[in-house]
């Protein structure tokens, strides 16, 4: 192992319109959490992302909006998305210097160019250096350790 494995982690991302999956190369699954984030319409601040945004659902005041960013594995609301992974990040995070060197991203085959770098972005701007995408189907494959190389 390497000293700078410590500050810097790699991780594995599954933005799904359901749930968001993130999974650490030395703990496993550490998020598996609903895809919703809650927003003060009036601030446009973020109150809440994952299980406290969904339970927030239907019982907020008016002015407070829960929303699933994402719509089919495409991100419809990119700023709203961009938070919610940089929250769930966040929260795995150990330390203040740890960060996220490599992210490999599962998202539908079905993507348009822009909508695959719309999610790259994302992933970027929440902290992952270097996000490398991937098809869902080759992610489901590798999971399952069957053989890709083939």
């Amino acid at each position: 192992m390497k000293i700078f494995d410590h500050f810097f982690k790699d991780v594995g991302i599954d933005l799904g319109p359901a749930n968001s999956l993130i999974y650490l190369k030395s703990r496993g699954i550490v998020v598996n959490e609903p895809s919703f984030a809650a927003i003060n319409t009036k601030t446009n601040q973020i109150l809440a992302v994952g299980d406290e945004a969904k339970k927030m659902s239907n019982r907020t005041p008016g002015h407070i909006s829960v929303i699933r960013p994402l719509v089919s594995g495409v991100i419809s609301d990119f700023e709203m998305t961009q938070e919610m992974l940089r929250q769930f990040l966040k929260r795995v995070s150990q330390g203040p210097i740890s960060s996220f060197r490599r992210g490999i991203l599962a998202i539908p085959d079905n993507l348009t160019e822009v909508e695959r770098k719309s999610v790259e972005d994302a992933v970027m701007g929440a902290g992952v250096f270097e996000p490398y995408i991937i098809d869902e189907p080759l992610a489901a494959a590798l999971g399952a350790r069957l053989p890709v190389d083939e």
